[in-house]
This record gives structure tokens, C-alpha cells and sequence, in this order.
């Protein structure tokens, strides 16, 4: 990875600032506030201000918002005078910021409702009935509102960064031309009584997402900085595929012997077929079908087709894996390196306005705050309690803060929160105390483990001994039973550690609300039984409904099944492993966003190409005779979509096409879907699907795959000087942003001082 210039002219990590990551992240620069303006000296460490002490309130609130970009890794370049800071605090509030991610969500979700409509049982030509189709003017009219909402939110992000800065943001150029594009569609499909063909703004829609997380707009940095090497495999890819193509037209020729052409008719009867042919084979999703006619025949054969897979499959594509990882890995580098640059730049600068707004320093007093001042500022800031506790509690160890003390203060975000349980209850009694000793100890939770264990093996065996058996033919009592006795002592445990631990105490650990929480329905549950069996009540206990006696018991015993996951954190690699799931959740925000864009934007595409391209054929049960003959006569080769009865998978409605799409990327049979569309429409669909597979397929699976790499093997290292308590201890796990803090190169004094001086807006006079 190159190395650049932690802060260059106008830019961060050597990169032009993004004021378009306006949803929690980033925010821009606007033109100066009317203030008057500070001057500081780097070398004299002083500053003089000209002001009055009206002004009081302004630099205080100033310094509340600069801590609250820092904490959220937001750009300190906007608007700072007092009314643009309301209007920028009421923008970053909770309901804006949801207000407008539902917005952003019901403008996508308006696909699923649009001509063609989702709104059908099923997707299956053959059993689908027509579906509800909204009238003209009402998903119009929700999108109108969407759009509106989001060209207020284009007007206050301009605003707020000023018209310098707005030229500068190509996301918010781009978010200005989507706007326009959606409404000029909008306005055709209104005055078409809405039966418009194509609704170009569909295809734009994904934009909303995109501009609006600073983390998606990130990694599609790391995409196209990562495009270079990914092409030069991928031409080695090509390479290979065209190669042994023409080594396979070679070899698989057509003979005189009929019995000898399977090979030939089936995979390599022209230049396009066996490019497919051996692309499929590439993903081993034909294999080994592609061969097995020409194996059948000379069992050389196969040393094309292992050869062919071990250079493609097992070296290129777990290359082209390698070199993703690897600029993935920048990618966080570099990532935690801009996101460490804005807290301390955001730092500096509540300390630049506090400092010389308000202590006014001179030469002979360098630049201070006063600790009632920075416990004026902490008590404004939106933080989350434990974390501003421990900032004020840090700064309460001193009279006053230089600006080395004041950015120490807030290394307290940097560290994990440590949750502590509450004491013990405390009792009198002798017998109580012992009780409590015996009810804490661990060894409790052992034999729990122990008892989820038996309960799940007495499960598996009453299951395995019913397979065979009808619901009516099962005899339920032996399980209810098991299960009675079971739920009696999983009460007598949560009741034991309620004893023990106090209901503070016990909700203080996670298991123990996991627990608590089925234990409380397996006994709701085992009462309701008894109620249907109870002489008093009139249960059918013939009646196979929803509510009947043998559904409750299978509820019960799939809520033991889920009990028995408590024994993750007691296993030292598994909870490491569960831990590295919960984290990828966390921050998996801006991949699941690019894969949400990816597949909305190939879907429209599919159902521009693609609807309506298959058609079934007739149904018997029309009641026409010569449809029944077509239809008895009807015969489709083995492995092919008609006969794997894959309908229900078409391009006829967006659900539908997100399915296919999904399926296409498990590349599991994808091949009978490129046959199928190849022959209803045209061999160049296969672009179409191959694209889908290398967008989808080849990139984000192989991020997703990095993303896990690496949290697994943070976690893995970090582990060694961790125990299992310590993961039940901790809160807050590690972040993205912790993940490379031993290796984060931290900004100078200089640097910083260079970028607050190129601040579009404070007019501090260095």
C-alpha cells in the first residue's frame, strides 16, 4: 500500500474530502461564518482574540459540535455560526437521521409494489395468480414525497457546506442529478397515465443508499483501487478459459460415429457453447457432467478437464481471493487512518475555540481551558453515559488542560467498556448465605450445560424412533414427560441464580436473559398443553390445526434446541467464533449495502431484458383436449430448466428476479438458467448472467470473505491473552476502528494545525 501525506492541502489521507457522507459519518465545508477571527501562533504557542463575551455561548456550542463530529469521525468542515448549528444538530438528531433512512428504504421497497407487481403467492407462471396491481398515482405519490424529502435534504447538506464546497462533492453533483433525472420520470409516467415501459428512475434509486454512508462510498473507493490487479487476473482468467476452449474444439471434434459425438453435442458444438461450457466448469457447478461422455469413452480424457480445474479453480480464483484480501486489508488501514485524522482533528478544534475563544491566552500564558469549562462542554455533548463519565472523570484529575491533556482525555473513546455486575445481594441468615454461595458458583452453570445436553440427546432420540410415524400414530407422553421434567429444573435454576445474583444481577449477564427468556415459554407453553388436556376443555384432539397438541410440543422442542446454544461461551474457539459473527454484523453495514445496490440494480436490468422471455407450457388442468396432448407429449432433456421445473425462478416481477439473482450466485446449477434464457431470447443474455457472476460472485463474496479473515484473525490474536469470562465481560466489542490502532500512524501537531488553517470557515489566522 502506498504511503502518503496523513493531512495534504484540502484533503485527508491525501484524498478530496467526501461532504457527501452526510448519515452519521462525514459531513463538508461551507463559506466563513460571520465571527470575528482568532489568530494563533504554532511557535509562540499563543493565541489572541478580538471578540466580546456575548460571544460565550457560540464557542462553547462550537466546541460541543466539533466533539460530536470527533466522536462520530464526521469532517469538521461546515457551517459553525449559531443558527447553521442548530440547523446541523437538528440534521444529525435521531429523527431526522431515521426519518430519512426510512425514506431511503420505502424508495427502494417501491420496486416490489410497481408494475410488475410482487404482491402474488407465488412466482410460478403455472400456479401464480394475477397479482394485486396498485392504482395510478399511489406509489407515484409516495415517491413524489421521497424525492421531496430528499431534495430538502440536498438543500440543507448545500447549505451547510456552502457553494465552494458543493462544487467540489461529485456525490453531491451526482445526488442533484439523480434528483432532476427521478423527477423528469416521474412527470412522463404521470401524464402516461403511468403505462410507461420503463421507469428509468428505478435503475437510480440505489444512489439514495449509496450517497448517504460515508462506509458503502468507502468501499467502493477500496472496489476501484482494487480493479487493477482484480483485471489483471481476471485477463488471466481469460486467458486460461480461451486456451483450453480451443484445445477443447480440438479434442472433442465431430467423428463419423454418432455414438462417439456426445461430447461435441452437448458441450463443445461452436466457440460460444464451450466458452460457456468451460466458464460453468470454472465454478465446478457441471462438474462432473461436462465430462462424463468423453470420460465414458477414454478415461484420458479427464486429464483435460483436472487440469483445466486445478489451474482456473484452485490457483486463479484462489488468487484473484489473495489479492482482494490483500487491498481489503488496506482499504481498513487506511479507513481507521482517515476516521483517527477527523476525531483528533475534531479534538483540536473544540480545543482552538475553547482556548482562544474564551481564556483568551497570551504569549506569557500558553493556551488553556479551564476544567469548569470543559465540564460545561461534556454536559452539551450527545454521548453515550459510560463514555462521558469517564471523559469527565479524566479531566476532574486536573486545574487545567493544555492541549496535549485535553486531546489525552478523549483516548477514553478509544478503549473497551468493560461491563460490571452488580454485588451480590447480601444475607442475614447462615443457610441464605451458604444457598447463595452454592447457587453462584460456576460450577451451576456446568451442570446446566450438562442438563441442555441430555435434554437434546433425549430429543434426538424420540425423534429418530418417530420418523417413520404419522402425527396421529406418535405417542406424545414419554416426550412430554421428558420435556416436563426438563422445564421443571431449567425453572429451578433461573429461580436458583435470581436467588444468588439478584434480578440486577441476573439480567446483568446476557446467558442468563437467553435463558430466562425460553424458560418462560417452555413453561408457558407446557401450561397451555395442560389446559388442552384438561377434562374442562374442549380440544378435538383430532384436529391437526395450527394449535393442536403435537405443534406446541414441537415448539417446546425447538426451543430446548435453541437452550442448548448457551454452551457458546463457555468453549473458549466457539465463543471466539460466535464473537466474530456478532462483530461481522456490525460491520457489515456497507457490504450488505453494496450487495442491497448490486442486486436492485441488476434485477431492474433483468426485468427490462427478461420479463416475460419464458413461458410454461399449457396446464392440464385448463380443460382443453389438445392441450392435454401437448402437454402429456412434453419432454424436456435431463438437467435442463424445463425439466428441473425451475419456473417459479424468472425475471416476471422484482421478488422473483432477486431470487434468481440469489440463486445465480450460489452458481449451483446456474448453467440451466444461462441455457434456458440463452434459448428463449438470445445467446448474448449469457453477458447479462456472466456479469451478475463476477460482480457478485467473484467481488463481494470474496470481500465478504476478507471482511471475515481479518475479524477472525484480529479476534484469534487477540484471544491468546484473553479468557472466557473476559468475553462475557465485554460490552463493547472491538470496532472496525480499534482493529489497527497499534499500527495508526497518529497526525502531528503541524498537520493538524495545517488543517484547521485551511478551515473554509473559522478564519483562524495562524
Amino acid at each position: 500500500m502506498e504511503t502518503e501525506r496523513l493531512l495534504a492541502a484540502g484533503s485527508v489521507n491525501g484524498e478530496p474530502a467526501d461532504y457527501g457522507s452526510w448519515s452519521g459519518s462525514e459531513s463538508g465545508g461551507s463559506r466563513g461564518r460571520r465571527s470575528r477571527p482568532l489568530s494563533y501562533s504554532v511557535a509562540e504557542e499563543s493565541c489572541c482574540f478580538e471578540g466580546s463575551a456575548g460571544d460565550e455561548e457560540l464557542y462553547v456550542q462550537q466546541a460541543v459540535v466539533f466533539i460530536e463530529d470527533a466522536i462520530q469521525y464526521r469532517s469538521i468542515n461546515h457551517r459553525v455560526d449559531t443558527q447553521s448549528l442548530l440547523l446541523y444538530k437538528c440534521y444529525y438528531s435521531k429523527i431526522c437521521q431515521w426519518g430519512l433512512g426510512l425514506t431511503i428504504a420505502a424508495v427502494l421497497l417501491l420496486a416490489f409494489v410497481e408494475r410488475p407487481s410482487s404482491l402474488s403467492m407465488s412466482s410460478d407462471p403455472r400456479h401464480r395468480l394475477p397479482p394485486w396491481e396498485p392504482p395510478c398515482g399511489l406509489t407515484e405519490g409516495i415517491e413524489m414525497v421521497c424525492l421531496l424529502i430528499f431534495t430538502l435534504d440536498l438543500a440543507i447538506k448545500s447549505y451547510l457546506i456552502g457553494w465552494d464546497e458543493f462544487r467540489k462533492s461529485k456525490w453531491l453533483i451526482g445526488y442533484t442529478v439523480v434528483i432532476t433525472i427521478s423527477v423528469i420520470d416521474w412527470m412522463l409516467s404521470v401524464s402516461m397515465v403511468c403505462d410507461e415501459r420503463l421507469r428509468v428512475r428505478r435503475l437510480f434509486r440505489p444512489f439514495f443508499l449509496l450517497q448517504n454512508s460515508s462506509l458503502m462510498k468507502k468501499t467502493l473507493k477500496c472496489i476501484k483501487r482494487t480493479l487493477p490487479e482484480i483485471a489483471s487476473v481476471i485477463l488471466l482468467l481469460a486467458l486460461h478459459l480461451l486456451l483450453f476452449t480451443m484445445i477443447g474444439m480440438l479434442l472433442f471434434v465431430k467423428t463419423e460415429d454418432p455414438s462417439k459425438n456426445g461430447e461435441w453435442e452437448a458441450h463443445f458444438r461452436g466457440m460460444p457453447n464451450s466458452l460457456t461450457s468451460l466458464l460453468i466448469l470454472l465454478t465446478t457447478a457441471n462438474n462432473p457432467d461436462v465430462m462424463i461422455q468423453a470420460y465414458s469413452l477414454n478415461r484420458g480424457y479427464a486429464i483435460f478437464f483436472i487440469t483445466f480445474s486445478v489451474i482456473g479453480t484452485y490457483c486463479l480464483m484462489n488468487l484473484l481471493t489473495a489479492i482482494i484480501y490483500n487491498q481489503f486489508r488496506g482499504y481498513l488501514l487506511m479507513s481507521v487512518q482517515t476516521s483517527i485524522i477527523r476525531r483528533r482533528l475534531g479534538i483540536r478544534a473544540a480545543f482552538q475555540v475553547l482556548s482562544c475563544g474564551l481564556q483568551q491566552p497570551t504569549a506569557d500564558q500558553p493556551a488553556s481551558i479551564q476544567v469548569a469549562t470543559v465540564l460545561k462542554v461534556m454536559s452539551k455533548v450527545n454521548l453515550k453515559s459510560y463514555y462521558k463519565q469517564a471523559i469527565i472523570k479524566e479531566a476532574q484529575r486536573h486545574e487545567t488542560l493544555d492541549c496535549d491533556q485535553f486531546r489525552g482525555i478523549f483516548d477514553e473513546l478509544d478503549k473497551d467498556i468493560i461491563k460490571e455486575h452488580p454485588p451480590l445481594p447480601q444475607y442475614n441468615s447462615p443457610v441464605l448465605q451458604k444457598l447463595q454461595t452454592a447457587f453462584s458458583h460456576y460450577a451451576l452453570t456446568i451442570i446446566g450445560n450438562a442438563v441442555a445436553l441430555a435434554n437434546v440427546v433425549c430429543i434426538c432420540a424420540i425423534l429418530v424412533l418417530n420418523s417413520e410415524k404419522s402425527t396421529s400414530e406418535r405417542d406424545n407422553f414419554y416426550i412430554e414427560l421428558i420435556n416436563l421434567v426438563f422445564i421443571l429444573y431449567y425453572l429451578f435454576e433461573m429461580s436458583a441464580k435470581l436467588f444468588a445474583f439478584g434480578w440486577r444481577g441476573y439480567f446483568s449477564f446476557k446467558n442468563n436473559i437467553f435463558d430466562g427468556i425460553l424458560t418462560v415459554l417452555l413453561l408457558a407453553l407446557q401450561i397451555t398443553m395442560f389446559i388442552f388436556k384438561s377434562p374442562l376443555s374442549r380440544w378435538d384432539p383430532d384436529r391437526q390445526d395450527v394449535g393442536s397438541l403435537w405443534e406446541m410440543v414441537r415448539m417446546i422442542n425447538m426451543l430446548i434446541v435453541f437452550r442448548f446454544l448457551r454452551i457458546i461461551p463457555d468453549i473458549k474457539l466457539m465463543a471466539l467464533v460466535a464473537s466474530t459473527l456478532v462483530d461481522l454484523v456490525k460491520n457489515l453495514r456497507a457490504f450488505a449495502g453494496i450487495l442491497v445496490v448490486v442486486f436492485y440494480i441488476f434485477a431492474v436490468f433483468g426485468i427490462w431484458l427478461f420479463e416475460g422471455a419464458i413461458k410454461p407450457p399449457p396446464h392440464p388442468s385448463s380443460g382443453n383436449s389438445s392441450m392435454e396432448n401437448v402437454t402429456s407429449n412434453y419432454s424436456a432433456l435431463c438437467g435442463t430448466y424445463e425439466q428441473l421445473e425451475y419456473w417459479p425462478n424468472n425475471f416476471d416481477d422484482f421478488a422473483a428476479a432477486i431470487i434468481l439473482l440469489y440463486d445465480v450466485m450460489i452458481v449451483n446449477n446456474w448453467q440451466a438458467f444461462i441455457d434456458a434464457y440463452s434459448r428463449y431470447t438470445t445467446e448474448w443474455s449469457k453477458i447479462y448472467f456472466v456479469s451478475w457472476w463476477l460482480t457478485s460472485s467473484v467481488m463481494w463474496v470474496n470481500l465478504f470473505v476478507a471482511l471475515i479473515l481479518e475479524n477472525f484473525i484480529y479476534r484469534w490474536d487477540r484471544s491468546g491473552s484473553c479468557s472466557v469470562t473476559d468475553v462475557e465481560r465485554i460490552q463493547y466489542e472491538t470496532s472496525v476502528q480499534l482493529m489497527f490502532k497499534e499500527k495508526i500512524q497518529e497526525p502531528t501537531e503541524e498537520e493538524l494545525v495545517c488543517q484547521l488553517n485551511q478551515h473554509p470557515h473559522l478564519h483562524l489566522d495562524w
